[in-house]
């Protein structure tokens, strides 16, 4: 059998205007500010005027930890949003933007596959309406200005060996990790080593999805710990005075953007944090906003449930005061062979033994979001080449741990193949038995909040830090910082920090290698074993098969 690939599809798609799709949600024509015809930002005054207004269901879908198989998160929530609109629940999608390093990289964009997609696909995934880009000029406006400020008599004693603010780019670039600033003498300004991460990693990323409105977005740009003086003290972004301009850069894109499934369900996509160094969750506003427009918003979280759906119950959530009302894990019969030891190239053969003992992957995920205290079903994103079986092995294990596993069909047949899971979904969200709660509470020490997260989420036996780092941990305490929660950053691949160790390992232990402020974001990221905050580009990178064909239409975006 022939399938049309993902970009195939979306250049088939008979969209709606998006002003049509706003009076779904009953946002007036006059709140939307076209971006062309099919995609629309919201505008401040309309989202203003939702103060007070019910709240509708949140769903959050997360996955098992990712494998090179694929296991299809985002398009499971585009499907899951078209069910339940299928089934008659009033229901928008929350999700990020793609970054440009990801999709002429190796993993390509975000806006879902098959017939379970967001349009337009192809703006989705490349400039869309420019937030990436307003964030990548606003973070580095204030990297300029902190080297202008030195070069100008660095009347604030900025240590130039200590300030931690790096420049960024929206592209996966090894060869800017480490880089040295103002060569060529003096009208240069002073020669430091600095470097460039992936505009994801920016904590101006992170601030934009966390922020609650415009004048939140400027206090928190205005706490950005930028780099210490001479005497330890920090120094912050509104100590360089650029707290108000990077406000004006970010002023448009703090506004969520509207745009569309194949089957008209409305969609906001807005942010993308990495969910590896930041919380991998859309914005703050953007789910806020959907909330008080629709009966049920699906949104979701990078990475696996360890990583994203962990960092979005204790920093988003917590922070924004959301509660979930369901959970949906992900999981495909491809990556359970992964996690039971098969080769990516022996995926194509029935394996239920594989099957089975990679199931213990998916049986902690279950566990894990369980301990939040929200209700969870396990959604099989189905491929060709599974087999009865295998799908079977993968109910029984998920029926054994006290939960459901559902047959989903929607990367093939749209919101015809998920009804199952959105009416169960539905069941669970309006059954009301969710009763969320943060995995640890904010007077927590930091360093205990690390080793909580460690012990109960990854099932390590400890977390492994030089007395450097418990006394930086003391420090940020001492500084009224103990407070914010702990963002972790490690290999998404694995519960463990080695990406090798599949399946559910216990008894290990998590290296702390590296702690990070992130002041204005309002957490600690605790980078644990390798984790690259500007990636490089694989050996074949994606961008080699992107082009314009004859007809002037793009090919090769998946």
């Amino acid at each position: 059998m022939t399938f049309k690939t993902d970009i195939e599809i979306a250049r088939e798609a008979r969209k709606l205007p998006i002003q049509e799709i706003g009076g779904r949600l009953g946002i007036p024509a006059q709140d939307l500010l076209p971006y062309g015809h099919d995609k629309a930002k919201v505008g401040q005054d309309f989202i203003r005027s939702l103060a007070g207004r019910p709240q509708g269901k949140l769903i959050l879908v997360t996955a098992i930890n990712p494998t090179p198989a694929g296991e299809g998160k985002t398009t499971t929530t585009v499907g899951l949003g078209d069910g339940l609109n299928r089934i008659g629940r009033k229901t928008a999608i929350c999700i990020r933007e793609a970054s440009l390093g990801p999709c002429f990289g190796m993993k390509g964009g975000a806006a879902g596959g098959g017939y379970a997609q967001v349009v337009p696909m192809e703006d989705m995934n490349l400039h869309f309406t420019g937030d990436f880009h307003a964030i990548t000029s606003a973070h580095n406006l204030l990297a300029a200005m902190i080297d202008n400020h030195i070069y100008w008599g660095n009347a604030l004693e900025i240590d130039t060996r200590r300030i931690t603010w790096r420049r960024v780019m929206d592209m996966n670039d090894r060869a800017l990790r480490d880089v040295v600033v103002g060569l060529g003498g003096v009208p240069n300004g002073f020669t430091r080593q600095t470097g460039f991460d992936i505009t994801v990693a920016s904590e101006v990323m992170a601030v934009l999805c966390l922020a609650a409105d415009l004048d939140d977005l400027r206090h928190r740009l205005g706490n950005i710990v930028i780099g210490y003086r001479r005497d330890r003290g920090p120094v912050t972004c509104r100590d360089i005075g650029a707290d108000g301009a990077m406000t004006v850069l970010l002023k448009d894109a703090m506004q969520p953007n509207l745009v569309q499934t194949l089957e008209h369900t409305p969609a906001f996509v807005h942010g993308g944090p990495f969910a590896n160094i930041a919380h991998g969750c859309n914005s703050v506003i953007a789910t806020r906003t959907a909330l008080a427009l629709a009966d049920f918003v699906v949104t979701e979280a990078g990475f696996g449930a360890d990583l994203g759906a962990e960092k979005f119950f204790d920093i988003k959530c917590r922070k924004a005061g959301l509660a979930p009302a369901a959970a949906v894990v992900v999981a495909t019969v491809r990556a359970l062979k992964m996690n039971g030891g098969v080769a990516r190239a022996d995926l194509g053969r029935e394996n239920v033994s594989a099957v089975a003992e990679g199931c213990v992957n998916l049986g902690r995920h279950i566990t894990n979001v369980r301990a939040f205290g929200v209700p969870v079903v396990v959604a099989i994103n189905h491929f060709a080449s599974d087999t009865a079986a295998e799908i079977a092995a993968v109910k029984d294990y998920v029926a054994q741990v006290g939960a459901e596993a559902i047959l989903c069909r929607h990367w093939a047949e749209g919101s015809a193949g998920i009804v199952e899971l959105a009416e169960r979904v539905a069941a669970l969200a309006e059954a009301g038995t969710a009763a969320f709660a943060p995995l640890y509470p904010d007077d927590m020490p930091l360093f205990d909040k690390i080793e909580t997260i460690a012990r109960k989420i990854y099932h390590a036996d400890g977390v492994i830090a030089d007395a450097a780092l418990r006394d930086q941990l003391r420090a940020w305490e001492a500084a009224g910082h103990g407070h914010l929660p702990v963002c972790m950053a490690k290999t998404q691949y694995s519960f463990s920090a080695d990406p090798n160790l599949r399946g559910a390992p216990e008894g290990h232990s998590i290296p702390l290698r590296e702690l990070r402020l992130s002041a204005g974001a309002g957490f600690v990221v605790a980078i644990c074993g390798e984790i690259m905050s500007m990636p490089g580009l694989p050996r074949q990178p994606a961008a080699e098969a992107i082009m314009l064909n004859d007809l002037g239409q793009i090919e090769g975006l998946f």
